[in-house]
């Protein structure tokens, strides 16, 4: 199955000339010209950026989504590729009106007419795992309009045969290539699968897209579609219907009276937020899954969609992040080198004035720059060959993080190329900061707390009492003693945190 699938992947490539594309950049122009010879009968009339589009199309969904990622890095491609690849956000090729009422009927076991008052049998988006299709519920639901997220038939076939073959490359990749260990393609892999089978099934999207709501509910930044719980199954999801002008669109933008430098302010403190207060972010972020507000309650804010992609941080994960982020900002190199090893990314034998150096040779550049004068394509392969040389670890957990800050990049470079990133984010993480080592942080660590020493602390007489019960044998002096130790450690543990109560319930009142 596997080689099957590699020689239809090759016969595609072949088909729209993807060989040439590629071979072009070779300096010497002899491969290209052997390739050409070798294929003497090929003639092609679209131009190449459609010709590569047109090839992700066809080569399924896994490369459809690596189409709609670099469709937003225009700094790394030719204006013409950019423009055709945005195509696949939101523009992949529909499955018929009639396969999306058969999935419909399949899911609740009746017609859609019985589900819905209204069904538009014309999708509005279509991608490159599901489509939507604008609706109305019946009167007994609501009458609310809705979008209707209906799964691609034969989805878990196409991804596990992708995905199968990747695993194979990826174990050659990690035997073949000096760097293959470190960089842990397996693991990547891994993690690119776990994500992929999730979109898969959109009750879990229907759960990312309720928890994404109630974390910004009230929120002026960002909109998110409310859940209609009693229609959703894994293969249709059922939400509000937003309406709003895609992000992409900036002379609509323009026109609706949109400030696109407050747009791109408020896309990096949405980002960051998401990030470190929540430790969990939309992480499918490319142009066609963000739309714009325009009426006059929401004038401005954020719309997201598609949640069928998200990424989450451990505690431990975001302050590392907040740590190197920060020393970033304050270009403070020597900070993010002993941070990477005291993290155990880099090895501990790794001399940090060395890698503090390196640090400093690819970043200080950069700063207090605008967008528009910064390649961060450039900037991340420079640091792909520090990191190479120092042997730090590729962090599989954290790889949805860093296409998500792709995606955040290439979007403000649309809104607002003059954007200052560093000053726009400083701020928000030094009062991140703030809250996580203040007072504030202090509080809210005795109230998780509390519950668990209110169930210990009484507790503490019925195990002394159990271990003087045990037969006489056992020596219980090294366990009597422990228990002492412990006793008179939790007491004036008791004794501090009721003193800090009462500090802090006095504070209400004066």
């Amino acid at each position: 199955m596997r080689l099957l699938r590699l020689a239809k992947i090759l016969t595609i490539a072949s088909r729209y000339g993807l060989d040439e594309m590629i071979l072009e950049h070779e300096p010497s122009g002899r491969l290209a010209a052997l390739s050409r010879s070798l294929h003497f009968w090929r003639r092609f009339d679209a131009p190449s950026a459609v010709r590569l589009r047109q090839a992700l199309e066809a080569l399924g969904p896994i490369f459809v989504k690596f189409g709609q990622v670099l469709s937003t890095r225009r700094d790394l491609l030719r204006p013409d590729i950019a423009d055709e690849l945005a195509k696949l956000q939101d523009r992949v090729p529909p499955f018929s009106s009639e396969l999306a009422l058969a999935q419909i009927e399949q899911a609740y076991g009746r017609p859609a007419s019985a589900v819905f008052a209204e069904f538009d049998l014309q999708p509005v988006a279509s991608a490159s795992i599901a489509q939507v299709h604008f609706a109305r519920l019946r009167p007994e639901d609501g009458g609310h309009e809705v979008a209707v997220k209906i799964l691609r038939p034969q989805m878990h076939e196409v991804i596990a045969n992708d995905l199968a073959l990747l695993e194979t490359l990826a174990v050659v990749l990690e035997k073949a290539w000096p760097d293959g260990k470190r960089l842990k393609p397996r693991e990547v892999v891994s993690e690119f699968a776990k994500y992929l089978y999730d979109e898969l099934d959109l009750m879990r999207e229907a759960a990312n897209c309720s928890q994404l709501r109630r974390n910004f509910l009230g929120s002026r930044l960002l909109r998110v579609p409310e859940v209609h719980w009693d229609q959703c199954t894994t293969t249709v999801m059922v939400m509000e219907r937003m309406r709003g002008i895609p992000i992409s669109q900036t002379e609509a933008l323009l026109a609706a009276g949109i400030d696109l430098s407050a747009l791109s302010r408020a896309g990096v403190e949405i980002f960051f937020t998401q990030v470190f207060r929540d430790g969990f972010f939309h992480a499918d972020m490319h142009p066609g899954n963000i739309f714009v507000a325009t009426d006059p309650v929401h004038h401005g804010s954020y719309i997201a969609l598609d949640f069928g992609i998200v990424g989450t941080l451990t505690d431990t994960d975001k302050n590392y992040l907040a740590q190197n982020f920060l020393a970033f900002f304050q270009r403070d190199y020597k900070r993010v080198a002993t941070a990477h090893i005291e993290a155990g990314w880099a090895p501990p034998e790794t001399r940090a004035d060395e890698f503090e150096a390196a640090i400093r040779a690819v970043c200080e550049p950069i700063f207090d720059r605008p967008l528009h004068e910064i390649s961060f394509g450039r900037v991340l392969l420079r640091l792909f060959q520090t990191s190479r040389r120092f042997n730090v670890e590729i962090q599989p957990q954290l790889m949805m993080l860093q296409k998500t800050l792709l995606n955040i990049e290439g979007l403000g470079r649309q809104l607002d190329p003059d954007l200052d990133l560093w000053k726009t984010a400083k701020p928000f993480l030094e009062r991140w900061m703030r809250e996580q080592v203040g007072g504030r942080a202090f509080q809210r660590c005795l109230q998780q707390e509390a519950p668990y020493w209110a169930r210990t602390l009484p507790q503490l007489p019925r195990l002394v009492h159990q271990v003087l019960a045990r037969p006489q044998a056992q020596d219980l002096g090294p366990v009597l003693v422990a228990l002492q130790r412990t006793q008179r450690q939790q007491s004036r543990l008791l004794a501090v945190i009721t003193v800090l109560l009462a500090a802090l319930l006095i504070s209400q009142y004066f």
